[in-house]
Formats: structure tokens, sequence, C-alpha cells
């Protein structure tokens, strides 16, 4: 908006700079400018800009009509502490004035080291070089300008300076270069994989190298001969400084064997050796840790203004060296353990083993998630030697077609149009090329973090109901191909028998999983706490009709396979390979429908619980005056809302099933605890599997532990329940009498289990 007082500033005048850190009250005269060139023409418009400023309105904007949006930001910034790189405060110089030859004492160079672990465990974590590593002088000397071969990567260029030559100088540059080589590696793996920049990991590099043009080979040899080094020196430094020295050398050697095998995908006890190497010097260095002298003086800010950068200054990122030690430590056990991923024995065991491994608190780092990537889906070839016809074919056997024609290999070497085999190698071709990209994001989705798996699944279900539509008709072709009769059976949870009807094998896979990610997405819901407490018990009854479904459904399976099994038996067909994988597959069939029933059972306990608990006036909502129930409804069930099956209960139903209204609460609650009951049974039984029996061949024990967590979450909800049916008396004179209780909804973290929240129940004091 125009003004009668505009006031325009001379081009000339932008060579003026005010110091925000210099204060001057209204009577003081502030200092001359500094004139840096005689051809500047400096003209105090101080006291002309307050007075103009005064005429304005509240709101009221001037703007010259040249002056951009572009420089406007910039006026912003300029001589802003937070937004303004070049801004200096008073006494300070523009770069960083540490000397890097200046002699250095082991103790020294053990706390640079020592404090370069803290900023690449920050930079792991998913802080920016800038913050992190970056801010090192000795790297920075290193690094720019960029060294052409391993001569040039050194602190101080010109090596025939004496103090290129110091004994500390050599070991300190040798550590760097296995740094920054292992930090290159890493970073390019991150990228190669599938990762969320704004959440995950920064992989910008600004400009800097990071050695990628020098070989890895010559860097271990130099952090050899620096070792070397360091024992040659024992008789003139303690012995237990020069055992520091040496274990941090022998870390950044392993770290780069570790890099270098993960790339092979072979045995995991060849893998696994560098990262046992790594985790058994790790204890040694964290002990040796105060024998460093820290050196903040070698970490500056003022190198950020070097790098490509359009970010403002922002400061450096100090973890604790506690810290940096339990996330390190983890690092390597993780190591170890994804590689368990390669012993590959079945479908199931591989995903059960993705699953565990990714459900860990706290979650693997980034890194360690696309290892696991590269190992599962490099060059499309699954752990490096499996195809994915191969795995998908096994999921098959396993799941719904044990010792089944559809999967015979000799169907591919039938050439005649007319053969029934040619037909069905083409209609089985067809189905794994539209299901492969679905069945492996499912492997996908899980390697990434867990915010984003709940996001991903959403999507994901819209797919499988697509694959499961494509499967029908791919089904109904097959049907004619095979001569299938249909057949009447029985399910156990209904007790009724069903209509004659067809196996349909491939929808039955598709819908099995397709239920497995609908229960996932809620679970996740509580893991992630999308869920407020009142909305607990609704949502708690979606996963028991969810679970329920996929119970009937695997008992619907089971009787098909139980079927095809007895009539090869009765035709005396049946051989021993052929024995073994019906029991494969009735084995798999009998821990899903477990798996589904203990679910079902404890979100029934727990929906029940959290309905009495709102009777009771124990659990309020909080205050949603632009909300309503029905819209809250629709907003948590949007990503199931397209699935047809299940078909999504309407909002009456819904609130019909989760508020029983014509039972008591002394009904729900002994429902509760009937369930809650069953749940634990299950959970027992299912404790006690073995691996293979369980499907967890290689994260048994992850699988077990989880389990046990699950149990527990159980035995909390049977006190839970206890508690609040001592208070709930029936009767013609009994009365409720909530006031004696108080109940606390407990975050996800502090639950035994992620997936169930089980409230506290005491009583009042």
């Amino acid at each position: 908006m125009s003004h009668p007082h505009d006031f325009h500033v001379s081009k000339e005048f932008t060579g003026l700079s005010i110091n925000h850190h210099d204060h001057y009250s209204s009577q003081d005269e502030p200092p001359p400018p500094m004139i840096s060139s005689e051809g500047i023409v400096a003209i105090d418009i101080t006291r002309k800009f307050v007075e103009a400023a005064k005429t304005l309105e509240p709101g009221e904007l001037v703007k010259d009509g040249y002056f951009t949006l572009f420089e406007s930001v910039g006026a912003l910034e300029i001589m802003d502490p937070k937004m303004d790189s070049g801004c200096l405060a008073p006494g300070e110089s523009l770069d960083d004035d540490y000397d890097v030859t200046r002699p250095l004492l082991p103790g020294e160079v053990m706390g640079i080291i020592d404090q370069l672990l803290c900023l690449e465990m920050a930079w792991h974590l998913g802080y920016p070089l800038s913050q992190t590593l970056l801010t090192n002088v000795y790297i920075e000397a290193m690094l720019n300008p960029a060294p052409a071969n391993l001569k040039e990567a050194h602190f101080i260029r010109d090596t025939e300076n004496e103090a290129a030559q110091d004994p500390m100088f050599i070991i300190l540059r040798a550590y760097c270069l296995g740094l920054l080589k292992s930090c290159w590696y890493v970073n390019e793996r991150i990228k190669f994989e599938h990762y969320y920049e704004e959440e995950d990991f920064v992989t910008n590099t600004y400009h800097r190298s990071l050695l990628d043009n020098i070989d890895r080979d010559e860097i271990r040899d130099e952090i050899m001969s620096a070792r070397r080094l360091v024992h040659s020196l024992r008789p003139k430094i303690l012995d237990d400084m020069a055992d520091g020295l040496s274990f941090r050398l022998e870390l950044r050697a392993a770290f780069l064997r570790a890099i270098e095998l993960s790339e092979l995908r072979s045995s995991p006890e060849s893998l696994s050796l560098p990262w046992s190497q790594m985790k058994s010097v790790w204890e040694p260095i964290n002990k040796s840790r105060h024998f460093g002298t820290p050196v903040p003086e070698a970490f500056s800010t003022k190198l950020q203004r070097r790098l490509a950068s359009t970010m403002p200054p922002r400061p450096i990122v100090q973890l604790s060296f506690e810290e940096t030690y339990d996330h390190f430590k983890k690092l390597f056990v993780d190591g170890i353990n994804v590689l368990k991923v390669l012993n590959y024995t079945d479908s199931q065991s591989l995903l059960n083993f993705v699953l565990t491994f990714q459900a860990q608190k706290p979650q693997p780092l980034v890194y360690i998630r696309t290892l696991l990537q590269n190992f599962l889906f490099k060059d499309m070839v699954i752990l490096g030697h499996l195809s994915i016809r191969h795995v998908i074919d096994d999921d098959l056997s396993i799941i719904v077609l044990p010792c089944s024609r559809l999967l015979d290999p000799a169907n591919d070497d039938v050439e005649a149009p007319h053969d029934a085999r040619f037909a069905i190698a083409h209609q089985m071709e067809l189905f794994r090329q539209r299901t492969a990209q679905s069945y492996l994001d499912i492997f996908r989705a899980f390697c990434q973090n867990r915010c984003r798996v709940r996001r991903t699944l959403c999507h994901s279900i819209q797919d499988w109901e697509t694959v499961q539509l494509d499967a029908e008709e791919i089904d109904q072709l097959l049907q004619v191909q095979l001569d299938e009769k249909p057949i009447h059976y029985e399910t156990t949870l209904s007790n009724s028998t069903q209509e004659p009807t067809y196996s349909l094998p491939l929808s039955s896979w598709a819908y099995l999983y397709k239920l497995r990610l609908m229960e996932w997405i809620v679970q996740l819901g509580f893991e992630l706490e999308t869920y407020q407490p009142d909305e607990l018990a609704g949502m708690y009854w979606y996963l028991s009709f969810l679970s329920k479904t996929r119970a009937q459904h695997a008992e619907r399976i089971k009787a098909f396979t139980l079927s095809r099994h007895d009539n090869l038996r009765d035709n005396n067909q049946l051989t021993p390979t052929m024995e073994a994988q019906f029991a494969r597959s009735l084995a798999y069939i009998r821990v899903t429908i477990l798996d589904a029933a203990v679910t079902w059972e404890l979100a029934d306990a727990l929906y029940c619980l959290y309905t009495c608990l709102g009777r009771l006036g124990l659990i309020h909502p909080p205050p949603r005056p632009y909300s309503s129930d029905e819209l809250r409804y629709d907003i948590r069930m949007k990503p199931f809302a397209p699935i047809s099956l299940p078909k999504l209960p309407s909002y009456e139903s819904f609130r019909h099933a989760t508020d029983q209204r014509k039972s008591s609460t002394a009904a729900l609650l002994d429902y509760a605890q009937r369930a809650v009951g069953g749940a634990r049974k299950g959970y027992e039984v299912l404790s006690k599997l073995s691996e293979k029996e369980a499907f967890t061949v290689g994260a048994h024990e992850r699988w077990v532990k989880g389990t046990k967590s699950c149990l527990r979450s159980v035995i909390a909800a049977s006190i839970a329940i206890s508690s609040v049916r001592k208070v709930v008396k029936t009767g013609e004179d009994g009365r409720d009498e909530p006031e004696k209780l108080v109940v606390e909804v407990p975050r996800a973290e502090a639950c035994y289990h992620d997936w169930w929240i089980v409230p506290k129940v005491s009583e009042r004091e």
C-alpha cells in the first residue's frame, strides 16, 4: 500500500550493516558506520526512519515496486544470527582460526575420535552432515579442496611439513579416512534403497566428496599401518592409551570390512565376522574413553558457511557418549542379527523374521533397515539366490496349495495348447506377474519406520482388493482345467455346514493377506497412539471383528486342504513327501487360527472393559466442539471404506456393537473375564511352539518374546477387569461405586506390548 511518507534507500546504503547485538537508548547517537571504501557515502537515516514508521497504521505495509519477495525475505534474514550465516558477534572472525598443524597429544587424538564417534551416530540417527561430521576442522581440511588421491587426503596438503609426519597426525588421519569412506558407503546404500529423507536420514553431502574416488583397500592399508605405528609407540605412551587408539582404528577397519562383505549376500556366518569384531572392541573403547581429552575448539559451526547449502547455520548436534555407546551397541547387534535373514527355510519364516526384526524397540537404524532391503530385493533376486516365483510358490504351497498340480514345475514344459497343463501354466504365470509386486511390497513396507508402515499398508489393502478380484477370475478358469467339484464343509467356529462351494485357492490366499494387512493397520494404530482413550473400545471391537473373519477364513482353507489330503490318501496317491507338505500346511493353518483366536479374545476383553469404564464415567472423552462420533468413525475407518469384503460395518452397527446397551455392566465384565481367560490359554500354547511349528525359523527368540509380552498384557487385563468387577455390584439392592477407582490409560511404550493398551485400574486412596 502506498503512503505519503514512503521512503527509499539508495543502493549505496546496502553497504552499511547494523549489529543486532548492540542496543542504544533513544538519546544515544549510534556510532559512525565503518567505511571500508572511499567510494561509498553512508547517510544515517535512523531518525527519519523512526519518524516515518510512527505515521503508519497497524498492519500497513510500505513496499517499493522494485523490491521483490526474494529481497524481502533476504532483508529479514540479514543480521539475524539464526538465519544469516554471515552475522558475526562483536570481535568474531568470519572463519575459524583453529590451527590444524598444531601438535596433538595422544589424549587429544582419542578425545577428537570419541567426539567424531558421537557425531557419526548423530548422523546415523537422521541429523545432517552439516551439523555433525562436517563441523570438524580436520575433516574439513581433508575434504576441501576435494582430494584427488590418497596422498592429497590430508589435513596438511604440504606433505613436506614436519607436522604432517607427526605420529598423532598419522593416527588421526587414518581414522578419519576410514570414517569418511564408511560414511560414503552408508550414504550410497541408503540412497539406493527405499527411505524417507524428511523422516529417516539426510543424504545430502553438501558437495563434499567423502573420498568416493579413493579405493577402499588403500584406506584399509592406511589404517593397518596406523595400528602398527600405535604398537611401536607403546614405550612412549601409556599401554592403556595405545590400546584405546588401536581399538578405535580396528573399529574403522572392521566397519569397512562389514560393508564390503554385505554386498556378497552369502552365508551369514562369514558375513557376521566383522560385526562380531566391532561388537567385541566396542566395550574396550567405552572403558578407555576417560583417557581422552575433549578438544571442543576442533569443532565449529562456522564451517557450515563453506558448505553448498541454503540452510542457515544450525548448532552442532551433541550426543553424550553414553547415548552413543547404546546406539552403537545396538547397531552391531542388529548388524549380526539382520544377516540371519539369509538362512531361508520358508516364506512364512521369512515374513515373520521381517515383522519381528522391524518391531524391535528402538527400531533398527535406517542403515540396518536398508541392508535388510538390499538382502531381500537387490537385482530382484530374493536373498541372493531365490527367484520371486520360488518364494511366491512356496507361500502358496504352505497356505492353500500343498502338493497341487497348479504349482507343478513340469507344467512349464508342456507346449501343446490343448493340454490342460499348458493352460494351467499360462494362468498361473499371469497370477504371479499380477501378484509379485503386491507381495514384495509387504516386505518392503515393513522395512520403513513405523509411521510409514501404517500409511503404506493403508494403500496396500486397496491393491490387494484388486489382486483378490483378479485371482477370482483366474480361479474360475482353473476350475475348468482341473475339473474341480464343489464340496460341503463344516466350520468349528459357527458349527454350521456351508453350501457347496469351490476352493478358490488363489483368491483365498489373497483374501487372507488382505485380512492380515487390515489387522496390522488397526494394531499399528494402537502402537502409534492414533486413537484417543474413548475410541479404544470401538477400535478393539473392530480388531476383534477382523480377527474373527480371519479365523473363519482359515477354517475354510483348512476344510479344503483336508479334503484334498483325504482324496489322495483314499486313492493311494499320497507319498511321504506329499504327506510332509500337507503336514506343513496344516501346521500353518493351526497357528493362523490360534493367532486369530487369541487376538479376538483379548480384543473382546479390552473392548468390553473400555465400554464399562466409559459407562462408569472413569474415562471421559475430550471436548470436541467441531466433531461428532459419526464423523470420527468415518475418519478412523477411511482406509477400510473401499474394501468390499469384509464389508465395513455401518456406523449404526458399530455404535450398537460397542455400546452394548442391552447388556448390563456386570454381564460385560463377566464376558470380558471369560474372553481374557481364553486368550491366556491360547498365548500359553503359542509360546510353547517350536520354531518350525510357529514358522519363525531365525526369529524364534524375538517371536517368543513378543508372545510372552502379549501374555503379560492378558494378565494385566485380567487384573484390571477383576478390579472393576469388585465395585460393580449386581442385584436388586446393588449399586455401582466407580468413585472408588482411579483409571489411567498408559501410553503404548509403557505397556507390555504396543498393540495392547491395557488400562491401569487402582483403588482410590
